[in-house]
């Protein structure tokens, strides 16, 4: 997150409204396109659900030029 200075509400956004979603093993996949940030790139969020608790395990602009999600 640092790295790229994303921040909360972003990958929250990026959870709650994203472009594509998918899963992969017990983790979950958000990508989401937020206009004007990131250098035009979607974001990619890896995350999981235990209990009622929310981790987020990575988050990075996806720098491909086509993306799409296994599923």
């Amino acid at each position: 997150m640092r790295l790229y200075k994303i921040n909360d509400a972003d990958i929250l956004e990026t959870i709650n409204n994203a472009d594509e979603y998918g899963s992969e093993d017990d983790k979950m996949i958000a990508i989401k396109l937020i206009e004007g940030k990131y250098a035009n790139y979607p974001l990619k969020v890896v995350y999981k659900y235990e209990e009622e608790d929310l981790f987020v395990i990575t988050v990075y602009p996806l720098k491909k030029k086509h993306w799409r999600i296994r599923e």
